[in-house]
């Protein structure tokens, strides 16, 4: 018998009020959202938003490698496949795209993350392990965000041809000057103590007090009002984070050379920048060389999104990212990288141009224009 893909619960607190409880259990794909599990949860937090004997929702991933470590982007890859051989072209319409599956994933799962954003009951995400792309997105709007010293985090979209999704055209701009950008542009990895550092996380416990959490949720005195809800929560929180030596912070030791090498006007001389960096540095070190086997078309997409979102709300951002990524699954750059890292994990993706220089601009401005 199938196992469920997610798994909901309902514990009874001390006085009565409830946690609901929601469990992403695909550990072999390491918690990999798919469109299945986005409809469920769209359906259950929304029913629980509505009960008003749910205090507090909480989401969290079976297994202990992962939260979730992105989207399921291996079944739109073969999706886009199967509708270039009924189209017969390699390039997908716009009347196709609109049709086509994929966008109905994209679609849903910003819906979800939206839902998350402007939850007005608190929402605990326990980002435990890898947090990735898409759970990077339902991470993000959650009120209690909690890290520990196992949690390995990044948008790594640039990788695979894409960019950075799920909201990130908002968050990423949130975060001290420079970060978001770079991290786009180089898929780097970070740590909890990075996440806090740039407001992706507003809590750091430590791994092995899950479960010790989790039952101390039951024994908090719930009430009606949902502001004071998040408030004892916070305090619940606060009392195991003061137990937790904290994580020494990459980001934060980096944040003058992120400024420096990404305040440039356009993403050739940013790339360069950021490549030609002189730095007796690991991490910094990794992040050159993830930049340069990224996709130089994804590289100018990530710059002008994030460009083009500054002060938008996060509404229009999401409705911005979601004719990106359609017009992603119509090119070719988003199927190649997906084949190279994830399906024949070759990781010699044929990117189409092969250096940033070369990029057509008027094609990167095809990807902005508005689906017909």
């Amino acid at each position: 018998m199938q196992q469920a893909q997610v798994l909901f619960s309902e514990e009874i607190s001390t006085n009565g009020k409830k946690i609901g409880i929601a469990q992403l259990n695909s550990p072999k794909s390491l918690n990999a959202l798919n469109l299945a599990m986005v409809e469920l949860l769209i359906e259950q937090v929304t029913h629980w938003q509505n009960d008003q004997n749910i205090s507090v929702i909480v989401l969290s991933g079976t297994g202990d490698k992962a939260f979730c470590a992105g989207g399921d982007v291996v079944s739109i890859y073969h999706e886009i496949l199967a509708a270039q051989k009924v189209s017969a072209n390699q390039k997908l319409s716009d009347s196709e795209i609109k049709a086509f599956a994929g966008v109905e994933y994209f679609t849903k799962e910003y819906q979800l993350d939206l839902l998350i954003h402007q939850s007005t009951k608190p929402i605990l995400v326990w980002a435990d392990g890898y947090v990735m792309g898409g759970g990077i997105g339902l991470m993000a709007g959650a009120s209690h965000k909690v890290v520990t010293e196992k949690t390995l985090m990044a948008m790594p979209e640039v990788t695979i041809g894409l960019y950075p999704d799920v909201g990130a055209s908002w968050f990423l701009n949130q975060m001290p000057k420079g970060v978001g950008l770079f991290l786009g542009l180089t898929g780097m990895t970070f740590n909890g103590a990075d996440a806090k550092i740039i407001k992706l996380a507003n809590h750091q416990v430590k791994s092995t007090d899950k479960q010790l959490i989790l039952t101390a949720l039951n024994t908090v005195d719930w009430q009606k009002n949902n502001e004071e809800n998040h408030h004892l929560l916070s305090q619940l929180l606060n009392t195991y984070e003061t137990k937790f030596e904290e994580q020494h912070s990459n980001i934060s030791e980096h944040l003058a050379t992120i400024d420096k090498t990404t305040s440039a006007n356009d993403i050739e001389t940013i790339y360069h920048d950021i490549i030609s960096k002189n730095i007796d540095s690991v991490w910094f070190n990794k992040a050159q060389q993830k930049i340069k086997h990224g996709s130089p078309l994804s590289l100018h997409l990530i710059y002008h999104q994030l460009n083009k979102c500054t002060g938008l709300s996060l509404q229009e951002c999401f409705e911005q990212e979601l004719n990106l990524s359609s017009r992603c699954c119509q090119h070719t750059e988003f199927v190649e990288g997906v084949r190279a890292l994830l399906v024949d994990k070759d990781k010699q993706p044929q990117w189409k141009y092969s250096q940033i220089d070369e990029v057509d601009l008027t094609e990167v401005e095809w990807f902005f224009s508005l689906i017909s």
